[in-house]
């Protein structure tokens, strides 16, 4: 059964709209959203459709559904705000550009949290490669049962964290906490295919863009960052984090993704600026 766990913190009037990765929890942004909210920020971790359950209840929804329940989310939410940011996390950072492709209109700004394209990162395995035939093997009904397992080291530079997460995640059963402990392949064939759309649409993306990346991110290698960069048609500002790896919005370097993205969006939106609070 599906669990909300979406969160919200009252700040100033700009907003930002959190969203998390496939398979993923909005627990994964809430210690940005915390930062961000002490930087005088109000904040909404949003959860997407299909996720904090079981492997059934993700598998009933494609990527369509999870980018509904984002513009969902944003059409809501930017009625209470005067300014709206969005930022996301792996799949979320690409959801997170298409609503910033698809509504100019309503997102001032975009941080674009470990952007996932390909899962090229080093700690991939070889195997992975032959993934470009998910959409093509399921559709003749293969390996509509498969599943990718999470493995060491599960995005995480940080080992106590690593061990903590990977704890909750294998043997807990609640997805809620660190979410499902690996991939379903209908759903990361899903992903696939969002991954070409938003490429395609990168162009539309006129709103600035803060792009952090992990150097050794060990899921999507930072070439992935570079994509968006070059590809989107408003301002970019470069993030490489150098003690971290995929999972940047919880590892060893989030005190300075959060630090770097209240300063980026509070440059953009100066006229409603936040106030100087501490980063937490």
């Amino acid at each position: 059964m599906i669990q909300n766990v979406e969160f919200r913190l009252e700040g100033g009037r700009c907003g930002v709209l959190l969203i998390h990765g496939l398979t993923g929890t909005p627990t994964e942004m809430r210690l940005v959203g915390k930062g961000l909210n002490n930087a005088g920020f109000s904040v909404y971790g949003m959860q997407l459709a299909g996720h904090c359950g079981d492997v059934q209840d993700l598998l009933a929804t494609g990527w369509k559904d999870w980018y509904a329940s984002v513009e969902a989310a944003a059409e809501k939410y930017r009625h209470e705000v005067d300014h709206l940011f969005v930022a996301g996390l792996s799949m979320g950072a690409l959801l997170a550009l298409k609503l910033a492709a698809d509504h100019p209109d309503w997102v001032r700004g975009v941080g674009v949290y470990g952007a996932t394209f390909r899962y090229d990162g080093w700690a991939i395995p070889w195997y992975s490669r032959f993934s470009v035939l998910l959409p093509l093997m399921l559709k003749l009904g293969f390996w509509k049962n498969g599943i990718t397992y999470e493995t060491e080291p599960y995005g995480l530079r940080d080992e106590r964290l690593r061990k903590q997460i990977s704890q909750t995640m294998l043997h807990s059963g609640d997805s809620t906490a660190a979410g499902l402990p690996g991939n379903p392949w209908p759903s990361l064939a899903e992903m696939r295919a969002m991954a070409k759309v938003v490429k395609r649409e990168l162009p539309k993306v006129t709103a600035p863009c803060l792009v952090a990346h992990a150097t050794e991110d060990d899921v999507a290698s930072v070439e992935n960052a570079y994509l968006v960069a070059r590809s989107v048609s408003g301002p970019v500002e470069m993030l490489l984090l150098e003690d971290s790896y995929h999972m940047i919005t919880i590892d060893r370097e989030r005190r300075t993704l959060i630090h770097r993205t209240a300063e980026y969006f509070s440059k953009v939106a100066s006229s409603c600026a936040p106030g100087a609070r501490a980063i937490a």
